[in-house]
């Protein structure tokens, strides 16, 4: 049997093994990439299995599939299976109080997101990772983690019997408030961590199809009803309904959950504040229990490995879901961590160290800009200034489409580095405000005008 191999298998050939902490999406998906390795991996997962459950009553936030997601799916051949359940949004459609509708592109002709379930593509994963050599352990806690050793203990929580596995290596890919983290390296010295929970929460809301199956809403749009100091957003699924989120205070505001204490409050507000959604779902009163609210927080650590044990994903850097990166930057740590196997021919120290050297930048910046881009959703979406901001922006990419990138799509449509995104993107934008400015420009400017302006600009002829 090889070394560390948790199969029992009597003629086991395994000769490198990798325990993951956490069955979630990372962890999933790596184990599809260290198979590809030639890894056998060993799963242990704390809650029970998610594909025998009814998973629609959780919290789950529809997930939405950018191009370092696909990236990291292609790269070992999953990218596929995800787009059969994945719905394209090529833009954001925006709500006004009053009814009217703006739809704004996320990016250029043939460039989306795509919306898809939490529990469908964590499911999708799984079958792949237990497709190829990788065995999944349902019902462990983890209870203990010996870095240097390469050794976690798990608890059966039907039977209540103990585990201890040793391999190779071990990733901790068990989410936010990652059990192997607090057993592990927050008992290590200088040990950096802190954890934020910001002021608003969110609830899920289920719109459903229309009674022939059909759609109540544009399905290749992320709608967005912004109301300044929160928001209402909606993503399509495959059966006709919208995953609906409201992010709101808690409390402290004129509109906040805590004030929602009753049907008649719940749907007061909903026909004040979102009137054509509660139009498309008047019993909205009577679903708003059927999810749980839900608070929001982001964890910062440092530093990510320790001995034979690394962090992945959300135990490495949860954030806010503000700007669906991520489940994509979680993947892209399998990209980046795979490629330094490759580099450093498995040397797994050098490995490691190369790994949060490089991804804790963008691990920090990932989180800033889900930040800010709360506020864009919620608010500047629309305010017209900044819409004029981001129609020359629109333009200006139009016009240099492989010189000059906006921010949302070197996020969304690149794989830059978030830190250089969060960077250049501030920049270009404090750019753009200038160009406005000095030149008076409005939303009545004449095409030509801003077409000539910009010219200048890229051909360096006008300072900024």
């Amino acid at each position: 049997m090889g070394a560390g191999c948790n199969n029992n298998c009597p003629t086991c050939k395994c000769t490198k093994t990798a325990t993951i902490i956490g069955a979630g999406l990372v962890g999933s998906l790596w184990a599809i990439y260290l198979n590809k390795a030639g890894y056998h991996v060993d799963i242990y997962e704390r809650r029970s299995d998610m594909r025998k459950e009814n998973i629609s009553a959780g919290k789950s936030i529809n997930l939405a599939t950018s191009y370092r997601g696909w990236k990291a799916l292609d790269e070992v051949g999953a990218g596929d299976e995800i787009r059969k359940i994945a719905i394209p949004m090529s833009g954001r459609t925006l709500h006004q109080i009053e009814g009217d509708l703006q739809y704004q592109p996320y990016g250029n002709a043939g460039q989306a997101i795509y919306s898809v379930s939490r529990g469908g593509i964590n499911s999708k994963l799984m079958d792949i990772a237990e497709a190829k050599d990788t065995h999944i352990h349902f019902n462990e806690e983890c209870i203990g983690v010996e870095m240097a050793e390469g050794k976690a203990t798990f608890r059966n929580t039907l039977n209540g019997v103990v585990t201890e596995v040793k391999s190779e290596v071990v990733f901790a890919t068990d989410g936010a408030f990652s059990a192997a983290r607090y057993l592990g390296m927050q008992k290590t010295d200088r040990f950096n961590y802190s954890q934020l929970y910001i002021a608003d929460g969110y609830r899920e809301i289920l719109l459903p199809a229309n009674e022939d199956g059909s759609y109540k809403l544009d399905k290749e749009s992320l709608h967005i009803w912004p109301r300044g100091r929160f928001m209402l957003i909606a993503l399509p699924n495959l059966d006709g309904s919208f995953t609906c989120t409201l992010f709101m205070p808690f409390d402290g505001h004129t509109y906040c959950f805590n004030k929602l204490t009753s049907k008649e409050k719940v749907n007061d507000f909903f026909k004040e504040v979102f009137p054509n959604f509660y139009e498309l779902m008047p019993d909205i009163a009577e679903q708003w229990e059927q999810h749980p609210l839900s608070s929001l927080a982001i964890i910062r650590c440092y530093p990510w490995t320790h001995g034979k044990m690394a962090l992945m994903g959300d135990a490495a850097h949860a954030t806010v879901p503000f700007f669906g990166q991520g489940m994509n930057c979680g993947f892209e740590d399998c990209t980046v961590m795979y490629e330094l196997m490759q580099k450093h021919k498995e040397n797994w120290p050098a490995v490691f160290d190369e790994y949060q050297q490089i991804r804790k930048p963008n691990g920090d910046a990932v989180q800033d800009l889900s930040l800010q881009n709360y506020l864009v959703m919620r608010d500047k979406v629309g305010d017209p200034h900044f819409q004029l901001i981001q129609k020359i922006e629109r333009r200006i990419n139009y016009l240099y489409p492989d010189q000059y990138f906006p921010l949302y799509s070197m996020v969304s449509f690149t794989n830059i580095e978030y830190k250089t995104a969060l960077q250049k993107g501030n920049e270009q934008e404090a750019m753009i405000e200038s160009l406005i400015k000095k030149n008076k420009l409005t939303h009545e400017s004449e095409l030509n005008e801003i077409d000539n302006l910009i010219h200048a600009f890229m051909k360096k002829e006008l300072p900024i």
